[in-house]
């Protein structure tokens, strides 16, 4: 299990300090990004959310995933939100990318490598993220809501102010996660949250 952590957490510390500076600057960055939508990431407003139409008409829409939202999206420069519902992402190679304040309801992750991957106020209601890679992520007040996060590695990830209700983490890893307490007492509630899962997780029972 020894070598495992050493495998899994890279450069230590160093990473984890500038993984936990990555979600500080993020989080304050994406709020004037997201500002036209931003009642939908609040869980008791979920029912009422109403998302900007989809603009089906960009040939590119889904590859602006490769590339995520720039600095001067994040600092509030741009109108248009990073919107990624219903794209088919699976496979992809996501690695490092800032997703603040992007729309990937209803999209398809699965096994997407997304290592070290930023997601501030993402709206992930219904996303697929089956087998997908997340080791060292940012994951701050994102919406998983009723989303597949089955086998998802959460190794090592920054994990804080999440929307669980309805998730499916069955399998999911999370060992040497660093997790808030309210995130850790909803997980724990979440019937698919079994095994070595809830381990790691640190539910009491």
């Amino acid at each position: 299990q020894a070598e495992r952590r050493e495998e899994t957490t890279g450069t230590g510390t160093s990473r984890r300090t500038d993984i936990i500076g990555k979600m500080k600057e993020s989080a304050c960055a994406a709020c004037a990004a997201i500002a036209v939508t931003s009642s939908a990431f609040a869980p008791q407003a979920v029912a009422e959310t109403r998302l900007p139409p989809l603009d089906t008409r960009d040939p590119t829409r889904c590859e602006s995933a490769y590339v995520g939202n720039t600095l001067g999206m994040a600092n509030g420069l741009s109108d248009k939100l990073l919107d990624l519902r219903f794209c088919d992402l699976q496979g992809a190679d996501l690695k490092g990318i800032s997703l603040p304040g992007a729309l990937i309801s209803d999209a398809n992750f699965s096994k997407a490598n997304m290592v070290e991957v930023v997601m501030s106020k993402a709206y992930a209601v219904g996303a697929n993220f089956e087998g997908a890679n997340l080791t060292n992520s940012v994951l701050d007040r994102v919406e998983f809501k009723n989303a597949n996060l089955r086998g998802v590695n959460f190794v090592n990830a920054v994990i804080t102010g999440i929307d669980w209700e309805g998730a499916d983490v069955t399998d999911a890893v999370f060992e040497d996660a660093l997790i808030s307490v309210q995130d850790v007492k909803n997980l724990c509630a979440n019937p698919t949250l079994k095994g070595d899962s809830r381990i790691d997780v640190g539910c009491k029972k």
